[in-house]
């Protein structure tokens, strides 16, 4: 067992994490996943968990929390009139479904891809918040039809729940190249990170049920401690950041995104070094 000065310092680093999370989720719409889980690699590798499954206890403990987060997120954002609710509509079945099947993933995909693409899909999607005319890409002037919409939704539910995000970073992206507003994609991303993280939470349960490496009160692929403390802070401070997201411009919004991503990009290529 660790030193107890050790675990204050874990459960100081996780409370801190909380609050960050929780402001993140309300201003960018997403669910805090994009923080807890490079937190929770290191603060699990501090408590000797396994390698192999590291990773996977990262992402499934994250979007364990992400359900109230988003849910809080959601609240604050639909009162304000921001949601697109026919587009979350349209997702009921694509995001969930895209979801489920990255639980199946995570099940079987070693610890080292999940980190690879959680890495690799923050840089880019940085990359392009940045980029001084990024904000004027455009696809098209609204948002496409079906099949093609359901398969966007499908993707985002997928990619999101591979890397323990709430949908937020990817959904922002898909809306703004439409013609939509960010303010609009944030506020909608929050919805989606409701229909991405309580099938994904079910799907890593059952996925890593049993598993002989992982630590004290987990359930599958989620750990309790973690959740217990950083729940109860994200719900506190979420309709912060949604206040703080209605306060700013868009390009504000954007350029503060895009710095955000391509700090936790670098942290994960780091760790393999």
């Amino acid at each position: 067992m660790p030193p107890i000065s050790e675990i204050l310092q874990l459960v100081v680093l996780l409370a801190v994490a909380g609050c960050v999370a929780g402001f993140l989720a309300g201003l960018f719409g997403i669910g805090g996943g994009a923080v807890l889980v490079p937190v929770f690699y290191q603060a699990f590798a501090l408590a000797g968990v396994d390698e192999g499954v590291r990773m996977k206890l990262c992402v499934g403990t994250s979007l364990a929390i992400i359900i109230p987060t988003s849910l809080r997120s959601f609240q604050s954002h639909y009162k304000r009139g921001t949601v697109d609710m026919k587009l979350l509509k349209q997702w009921i079945i694509a995001v969930p479904f895209g979801a489920i099947v990255s639980a199946m993933v995570i099940a079987y995909a070693p610890g080292n891809v999940l980190r690879a693409a959680f890495a690799v899909i923050t840089l880019l999607i940085g990359l392009k918040m940045l980029y001084p005319k990024a904000s004027k890409w455009r696809l098209g002037e609204d948002l496409p039809k079906n099949p093609a919409l359901f398969g966007c939704g499908w993707l985002i539910g997928l990619l999101s729940g591979l890397i323990g995000i709430g949908g937020g970073t990817l959904n922002n992206t898909f809306m703004t190249l439409y013609n939509r507003s960010m303010l609009q994609a944030v506020a909608t991303s929050a919805g989606v990170g409701v229909l991405i993280s309580i099938p994904s939470f079910i799907g890593n349960v059952i996925g890593g049920w049993g598993h002989p490496g992982l630590p004290v009160l987990s359930t599958g692929y989620v750990n309790w401690i973690a959740v217990a403390l950083i729940i109860p802070i994200t719900l506190l401070i979420a309709p912060l950041g949604a206040r703080a997201a209605h306060a700013v411009s868009d390009r504000v919004l954007t350029a503060g995104f895009g710095i955000f991503l391509l700090t936790i990009s670098a942290r994960f290529f780091i760790s393999f070094f």
